[in-house]
């Protein structure tokens, strides 16, 4: 709330420079902010008076938008790709696979890796397991296992994370 919206009989009031002018009146507060050719901004509405400061408020909505989009500048969005592997997977497959994962780790994504068991497949999830703990120790240069080989359903999976370089 800024100005006449402020419609409280007391209220703590801070100065433009951060110094405390004591619980005052509303009136007075706009008055004294009127004078300073500011606004009167509500900054905790909860407090008992409530607490207003008299700053320019166009220029602290600007402020908190410039900060807001810093912020939001300097998020890092983590992907999480797939690679999905079978049981009975060719030496150069493998391989393709894991180059593709490698260039996933190298651009800064997770990876889920799984081998997914059709049919009577799944008798033989040991050869699954074997395949994965090949497939970690092939990218143990560029990413480390986050979460553990385990069965999700009729698939198996673990999940990458790229390495800090």
């Amino acid at each position: 709330m800024i100005n006449d919206e402020i419609k409280d009989k007391e209220i703590r009031l801070i100065g433009a420079e951060g110094e405390q002018l004591g619980i005052v009146s509303a009136a007075e507060g706009q008055r004294l902010a009127d004078e300073a050719n500011l606004d009167l901004v509500k900054i905790a509405p909860q407090a008992k008076p409530p607490v207003c400061k008299i700053m320019d408020y166009g220029k602290h909505k600007f402020e908190l938008a410039k900060r807001e989009k810093e912020n939001r500048k300097n998020q890092k969005v983590v992907n999480i790709k797939e690679v999905r592997l079978t049981p009975n997977i060719d030496e150069h497959d493998f391989n393709t696979k894991l180059n593709q994962a490698i260039k996933f780790l190298k651009s800064g994504d997770k990876v889920k890796v799984s081998v997914r068991f059709r049919g009577r497949e799944i008798t033989h999830s040991a050869i699954g397991k074997e395949i994965l703990v090949r497939f970690r120790d092939g990218v143990s240069e560029y990413g480390a296992s986050d979460k553990d080989i385990k069965m999700e359903g009729r698939n198996m999976a673990m999940l990458l994370s790229p390495t800090k370089a």
